[in-house]
């Protein structure tokens, strides 16, 4: 039963990616696009997590910590860029 929730879980996950990716490019202005990249981190995360679980390996589990963490770190720096135009202030 758990497979068949996985794999579910795994083409929405991907379509999600998908669609994300489509308002990455297609976005009307730069906001749009960092927040796609926000989006597209988050699936990532949840990717990883579910493929973690679909093999049965904690080596995933850390992985997805690590894009958390670097994609917060994007999305504040981007986020600050496109305020300030500036980064470091």
């Amino acid at each position: 039963m758990i497979h068949v929730s996985l794999g579910i879980a795994l083409i929405l996950i991907v379509i999600a990616m998908g669609l994300t990716t489509y308002r990455l490019f297609k976005g009307p202005d730069q906001t749009d696009r960092v927040l796609a990249l926000d989006t597209m981190s988050i699936n990532g995360i949840a990717l990883l997590i579910a493929l973690g679980i679909w093999f049965e390996t904690s080596i995933n589990f850390e992985a997805a910590l690590l894009i958390a963490v670097l994609g917060f770190i994007t999305t504040v720096a981007l986020s600050k860029y496109l305020i300030r135009g500036d980064i470091v202030e």
